[in-house]
């Protein structure tokens, strides 16, 4: 077995998501639920900051934690929350502004089959801890993971080479044993490619525009939703691009004897 460990990413590879941050209502219930804590802002000019603390963090960091957002903007209304309570305000943020989450059909299937092969199943996603370890309960998929990294919990976000680094330091991992498999070109194929990872492509309804710019070693085209994989510019059939992962890991590893 080539690949011991599979990495995946998690928005727009294994999760179907859907968030509106722009959206009227939203900035109109965030604006009611600061008042409550004696913040008082009007909706846009409360998305307006919000959005200009954003910019400024990314200016000076690759990865931030959102929830120094919030705290700020309640300490620019001389308020002072902290802890759980402000923990929980953004989780009220990530639920006003999220539309759907699902997994994409199959999911748990693979992971399981995966496990199954007696490989090690890692996530690294470019995501926020305060909202995305909510959401893995609420799908139940952690359970499937041997290890989880989150970028704002490392300052750094994929494609940084550094982020690829802790996942290999923090488990003891060989680059060359491990998939890195993800629908973004740039963060998982060109950082994968970059840590001397085998790179899979899944392109999905998330996914940027490809360009080609970033060769993985293989990719699924149609992603979760199709019946159409590509193995060496072979198409081959199946019932869900899903389905036919554990095929096209376990092709990409004969290929390599």
């Amino acid at each position: 077995m080539r690949y011991k460990n599979v990495v995946f990413d998690l928005y727009g590879t294994l999760v179907d998501i859907h968030t509106d941050e722009k959206s009227k209502e939203l900035w109109k219930k965030m604006a009611r639920l600061y008042r409550e804590y004696g913040a008082a802002y009007q909706p846009r000019a409360m998305q307006k900051e919000f959005e200009e603390r954003i910019r400024e963090k990314q200016r000076c960091a690759d990865e931030i934690q959102i929830e120094e957002v919030f705290a700020e903007l309640f300490f620019r209304k001389q308020v002072q929350i902290e802890g759980e309570e402000l923990l929980d305000i953004c989780k009220k943020f990530r639920e006003y502004s999220t539309e759907y989450i699902r997994l994409y059909p199959g999911v748990h299937g693979l992971l399981a089959g995966l496990r199954g092969q007696g490989r090690k199943i890692y996530l690294l996603s470019n995501a926020q801890r305060v909202f995305t370890a909510h959401e893995l309960s609420g799908l139940d998929i952690g359970k499937y993971f041997d290890g989880i990294l989150l970028s704002s919990d490392y300052g750094v976000k994929k494609p940084n080479l550094r982020f690829f680094e802790a996942l290999f330091v923090e488990y003891g991992l060989e680059p060359e044993e491990c998939l890195m498999i993800g629908n973004d070109e740039t963060c998982d194929i060109g950082g994968g490619n970059r840590a001397s990872m085998g790179t899979l492509y899944l392109h999905t309804n998330l996914s940027p525009e490809y360009r080609g710019r970033q060769a993985a070693d293989r990719a699924v085209m149609s992603g979760f939703s199709s019946c159409q994989a590509y193995l060496s510019d072979r198409p081959v059939d199946g019932h869900l691009g899903i389905e036919i992962l554990l095929a096209v890991i376990e092709e990409m590893e004969r290929e390599m004897v």
